[in-house]
């Protein structure tokens, strides 16, 4: 039995031998991560230093940006040094930090989703007292709440896990994750496993109820009102519900690669299952509301070009 104290590393085996390959590699994700990082810098400046823009739905996107920055930040460099490297190990602390970025960022994600749904069924069904109800202090409470939680809740499950009994340091994934390294501890037992199971699903159903009923109250609008207050409603929701369906498949995609016997998939295609919510929604999210909300294209063509 070996204590988690005492483990210094863990060994990541989702890495194969790419050759020379591997510089390939590199330079995509690396262009990648560059991509990331300029699409995701130039809307929240872009919003920042416009003043139009300084809207309930702007300011939550902004949240969703700096999260993204986040997120992405938390993989993509260890991702880069570990593709260069012959020896895929990483430290006990880095491993911890890591699951708590990687954890964080998906809860965080999830809040302004739910948030941002919250403020576009306010907008849509009560448009006359939508600036009275969505004050510039309750979008501050509102993006400090979908911060606050999300890290806590973050910070206590490492504490747990950091504290458990390990019987071994192998991790079948190119990253660390929370569920990995229970799956090594030596004294879990399956009633706490399912606790613990159940707790993550009573959180992301929560979220995801939450959602549904703004959805379900914007529809019924939708339904009873005007052709102009649809036509509104679709072009507001659309890119919020695609960016939802694509976060959410993300994490299925993770959930299912590591919760099942994935041994039969191609590793290479597990790899990419696993990586998907951590790199596609961070370049997804920008490029869907930079092209299809009409209000910042034309701010970042005359941001960028100089001309509307």
């Amino acid at each position: 039995m070996i204590n988690s104290t005492q483990v210094s590393f863990f060994t990541l085996t989702a890495y194969f031998d790419s050759g020379a390959l591997r510089y390939l590699y590199f330079v995509l994700l690396f262009s990648l991560y560059v991509s990331i990082v300029g699409c995701n810098v130039l809307l929240i400046v872009v919003i920042y230093v416009n003043r139009t823009l300084h809207e309930p739905m702007y300011m939550f996107l902004c949240s969703l940006f700096v999260n993204q920055l986040y997120g992405s930040t938390g993989l993509f460099p260890f991702l880069l040094i570990q593709l260069l490297s012959d020896v895929h190990t990483i430290s006990a602390p880095l491993c911890f930090l890591q699951i708590f970025c990687v954890y964080s960022y998906a809860s965080i994600e999830f809040c302004n989703l739910a948030v941002m749904s919250y403020d576009r069924y306010l907008a849509i069904c009560f448009p006359l007292q939508y600036r009275s109800l969505m004050t510039p202090s309750k979008i501050m409470k509102l993006i400090a709440l979908t911060w606050l939680f999300p890290l806590i809740e973050s910070a206590v499950g490492i504490v747990v896990i950091a504290f458990l009994q390990l019987c071994g340091n192998i991790i079948n994934k190119v990253y660390c994750d929370g569920f990995s390294i229970a799956k090594l501890s030596c004294s879990i037992s399956t009633d706490n496993f399912f606790k613990g199971i159940v707790y993550m699903l009573t959180v992301i159903l929560g979220i995801i109820l939450l959602i549904v009923y703004t959805y379900v109250k914007i529809l019924r609008v939708c339904f009873s009102g005007s052709k102009q207050i649809r036509q509104k409603a679709v072009s507001t929701c659309t890119p919020h519900l695609a960016s939802l369906l694509n976060f959410s498949f993300g994490c299925f995609f993770d959930v299912f690669q590591s919760r099942l016997d994935t041994s039969a998939v191609p590793i290479m295609l597990r790899v990419l299952l696993s990586l998907y919510f951590l790199t596609c929604q961070p370049l997804f999210n920008p490029l869907l509301y930079g092209l299809n909300m009409s209000k910042i294209r034309r701010v970042i063509q005359l941001f960028v070009l100089g001309k509307p």
